[in-house]
């Protein structure tokens, strides 16, 4: 398969799963409840349905309001090109771009936090200041973790990164805290059980569902949906970790593996969502630097591999 439809498939992928990924955690919180729950592409349903209202913006808001969600959504899109959601392949791919993906979906938490901001409110000026003070136990995660598949693997781009880390010595060894690490980013970065609760509306347990309350229509549309991306792009790099499968070589059996990744990260989202009650908020940055432990348990294996014989 050529790199051009290598592309439209990552296009489609990365488009879609979002939608069902947040069906299938939905499903699972349903089953371990005992009740039928949603449809599996209601949240399909529910886009349409606020992509067809009118938004209500408040009086004190300027345009930073409005262009915030589409910030966001644009930031996570970009984000999602440079993923290698099907293993040592994405379609805008270059030395060092996980400084760009990391930095993009930077700028797209300011674009959140200043969007809450501009309305004036102290209750979402609050959730802010948590975005803010947690997102900075997630992003050293991240760079450790990359660092340490970078002395793994000696390669410089995030799918290469990604994809040939299977194909190490130290892979038995790092897999294990490297998955973990990144099933916590995912629940930071995507607001989920137990960093944040999408749920909910209790002042103190909010983080990122406080920071949308004054968001309607379609600007609300796309923060849930920018939310639902980022869910996905975690879970792609989980998968990319996981699948033996070369893209380039291996089109269809490894678009396949990914996908089946994919969904099983969803299915231990719902899980977690089901059989865990979110965490006080005063223990969410213990929890958010286990990411950062466990990267570097993953970089100690790397370490330590280099000085066996």
């Amino acid at each position: 398969m050529n790199p051009t439809t290598l592309t439209l498939v990552h296009a489609v992928l990365a488009l879609t799963l979002p939608i069902a990924l947040v069906g299938v955690v939905n499903r699972t919180k349903s089953w371990w409840a005992g009740r039928k729950g949603p449809r599996l592409l209601q949240s399909a349903h529910d886009l349409r349905r606020l992509l067809g209202k009118r938004p209500v913006v408040s009086t004190v808001a300027s345009p930073l309001f409005r262009v915030g969600p589409y910030v966001v959504l644009v930031c996570s899109l970009l984000a999602m090109s440079m993923a290698p959601l099907l293993g040592a392949f994405a379609p805008l791919q270059f030395s060092h771009d996980f400084v760009a993906l990391a930095y993009t979906l930077g700028l797209a938490r300011i674009a959140l936090m200043v969007s809450a901001m501009d309305v004036g409110s102290s209750f979402e000026g609050m959730g802010a200041a948590r975005e803010a003070s947690f997102s900075t136990l997630a992003e050293p995660a991240l760079f450790l973790l990359i660092g340490s598949v970078g002395a793994a693997t000696g390669m410089s781009s995030f799918a290469d990164l990604m994809g040939h880390l299977h194909t190490t010595p130290h892979y038995l060894w790092m897999v294990l805290p490297l998955v973990v690490a990144l099933m916590i980013l995912l629940q930071l970065e995507a607001a989920r059980v137990p960093v944040d609760d999408p749920l909910t509306h209790l002042e103190l347990t909010m983080i990122h569902e406080v920071m949308v309350l004054d968001h309607s229509g379609p600007d609300l549309a796309a923060m849930q949906y920018a939310a639902a991306l980022k869910m996905t792009l975690y879970a792609g790099l989980i998968a990319a970790l996981l699948n033996p499968f070369n893209p380039l070589t291996q089109p269809w059996l490894a678009t396949g593996v990914a996908v089946l990744l994919m969904l099983a990260v969803a299915v231990v989202v719902g899980c977690f969502e089901s059989l865990m009650a979110r965490l006080p908020m005063r223990a969410v940055p213990r929890y958010a630097l286990l990411a950062s432990g466990a990267a570097l348990l993953s970089m100690l294996a790397v370490g330590l591999g280099g000085l066996l014989p």
